[in-house]
């Protein structure tokens, strides 16, 4: 067997990161879904033989490992009956890698010269997947058979053959067959990407020097994390908090967690925590996993490259039938509030340990909102979904990151507002920071925002899961805890209704609003040590106000000059 050198490696591992990369952008280019090709909800990469993630595109971050349990559970079901040209299709939350119906994912398998070598996968919410609710996630199911269709890892493709009747039975069952098949058609265009330049890799250097080569990424991940991982200071570390509720009314739920680092493992252990929730707040074992592998990103090395390789010191140990690994026939389709809120209190734990790395809570949830209608130019029906930004949380030497997506997003966007106005039947009349002075600290939480969106025809409806409701963003080392999500309607009459932190298909009439609002994220260290300067440029930019600065941080300022003009005697201590 031809062995090629470190060099050789080190650029077929960088090709291997390359073909990740453009299927990533194959897939949002040609997607037909706002939801994908602006939010860039999808995430994409390649697996070895085994099923072990060797590269993955940049997307929402709470895919992080999903592809890795989608190409083993098509191993474990098909086995030896994969061959070239086949395609499989799978949203399984309990087995297949999945998080929510919405989330459908492909895996195809890469033969070269008869021999499998790797697959090419990837996963992207649909816009709708069918099920009772339009969007097809909702705050009120109770099980999961109400919240669309499951594709149990069935074949798409085989042997290059199309199953017609599968795409006949998505059309007939989804409320947008143009928006869910043309994902469906974009995301066999990334896949199939994928499958041709692994084959050109392998014919430019070799089936034999690839493999070399995916085994020395890999390698190569767990000696970079294993490197990191020792410089982490040993020991046991626990922190629990209370999930609002499930959107039926139960709740709140406790969460709890306890994080062991040793020199060769970083176990994250979720034992206690409640059970399954009757409402759709659920996660399934792979989505806590995958967001759990964020942290361990944050605690050790962000900027490492992603790869199964990487997490091999991670366990992470939870018990069936929990919230946070929901057995079935549990509803999971608002499963972010329940697997980000998991990852929040790993963070929370560990944050004491690691203040130059952790900040303080954020907005945590996706704050995830449909709206549909009719537009009012074409009476064509429409539907937005889309996640919500907010503040992150401060941290030691810095302040919170204002309007940001929460840890489940990662690197995605929001629809921009002309797309929103042009493409739905609403208006967006307001998108501002909300500058309520919560969060504060020696260094301030960062703002979340208020979005505002004015029905433009009856019979609309809004949907919104925004967790966090009852529980604020957590402060740190003294800091402040932030402002919670909230969500109200403002009526034509000018009648409110709210604030709330979930509803499911509330009827909206033309020239009713919703304002969506996001936490301010939680503050770190005492407000009284904040610099003078530092709170009349917040003054100045209108972050705090005048008696923020006065009552909170012990700072007088003159409400008509912004002129500073001493400090209180609380403030005074701290000089």
């Amino acid at each position: 067997m031809l062995k090629a050198d470190v060099f050789t490696y080190e650029v077929v591992r960088d090709s291997l990161m390359a073909i990740g990369e453009e299927m990533f952008y194959a897939l949002a280019r040609t997607s037909m879904s706002p939801i994908i090709y602006e939010v860039l909800d999808f995430a994409s990469g390649l697996t070895d033989a085994k099923g072990q993630l060797l590269t993955q595109g940049n997307g929402v971050t709470g895919f992080i490992g999903m592809l890795t349990f989608m190409v083993k559970e098509t191993r474990e079901k098909f086995g030896t009956n994969l061959h070239e040209g086949d395609m499989i299709i799978l949203n399984d939350p309990y087995g297949g890698g999945g998080s929510h119906l919405s989330d459908v994912g492909l895996v195809m398998p890469i033969f070269v010269d008869g021999e499998l070598v790797a697959f090419s996968a990837n996963k992207g919410h649909w816009t709708e997947v069918g099920g009772k609710d339009p969007g097809s996630w909702t705050t009120d199911s109770t099980e999961i058979y109400q919240e669309g269709l499951q594709f149990p890892a069935v074949k798409l493709f085989d042997g290059g053959k199309l199953n017609q009747a599968l795409i006949d039975m998505i059309a007939a069952n989804v409320r947008f067959p143009d928006l869910s098949l043309g994902d469906l058609w974009a995301q066999v265009a990334g896949v199939r990407t994928g499958e041709k330049r692994v084959r050109e890799l392998c014919q430019k250097h070799g089936t034999s020097v690839v493999l070399q080569s995916i085994d020395y990424l890999l390698r190569h991940g767990e000696q970079l994390a294993r490197r990191e991982l020792a410089k982490l200071p040993n020991g046991v570390y626990m922190a629990e908090d209370f999930i609002d509720d499930d959107g039926l009314g139960n709740g709140p739920f406790r969460i709890v967690c306890k994080v062991t680092i040793t020199d060769d493992d970083f176990v994250v252990d979720f034992t206690g925590s409640d059970r399954q929730a009757p409402g759709p707040i659920n996660c399934s074992y792979s989505g806590l996993v995958s967001s759990v592998r964020a942290v361990f990103l944050a605690a050790t090395n962000p900027s490492l490259d992603v790869n199964d390789g990487v997490f091999r010191p991670l366990r992470v140990i939870s018990e069936p039938g929990s919230i946070i690994h929901a057995e079935r026939p549990a509803p999971v389709s608002t499963n972010w509030e329940s697997r980000n809120f998991a990852a929040d209190v790993a963070w929370k734990a560990l944050s004491p340990a690691l203040p130059d790395r952790l900040t303080a809570g954020h907005l945590e949830s996706v704050c995830a909102v449909i709206l549909g209608g009719t537009k009012p130019d074409t009476n064509e029906p429409f539907l937005v979904v889309e996640p919500s930004v907010g503040g992150w949380g401060a941290g030691l030497g810095m302040d919170g990151q204002n309007g940001q997506f929460c840890i489940g997003d990662g690197e995605t966007y929001n629809v921009p507002v002309e797309v929103a106005e042009t493409r739905y039947g609403v208006r967006v009349r307001e998108y501002s920071f909300r500058c309520d002075g919560a969060g504060a600290g020696q260094f301030r939480g960062g703002c979340g925002v208020v979005r505002s969106y004015e029905a433009l025809t009856d019979n609309q409806f809004v949907t919104a899961s925004f967790g966090r409701h009852k529980y604020g963003p957590w402060g740190a080392a003294g800091g402040a805890a932030g402002s919670r999500n909230e969500v109200e309607i403002i009526r034509s009459n000018g009648k409110r209704e709210g604030p709330f932190g979930k509803c499911a298909r509330r009827t909206l009439h033309k020239g009713d609003v919703v304002r969506l609002i996001t936490a301010t994220g939680g503050g770190y260290g005492n407000p009284l040590r904040r610099t003078v300067a530092a709170v009349l440029e917040d003054v100045k930019n209108g972050w705090i106000r005048v008696d923020q600065a006065r009552d909170v941080y012990g700072v007088l300022v003159n409400p008509d000059t912004l002129v500073f003009e001493g400090l209180t005697n609380e403030r005074r201590v701290y000089v």
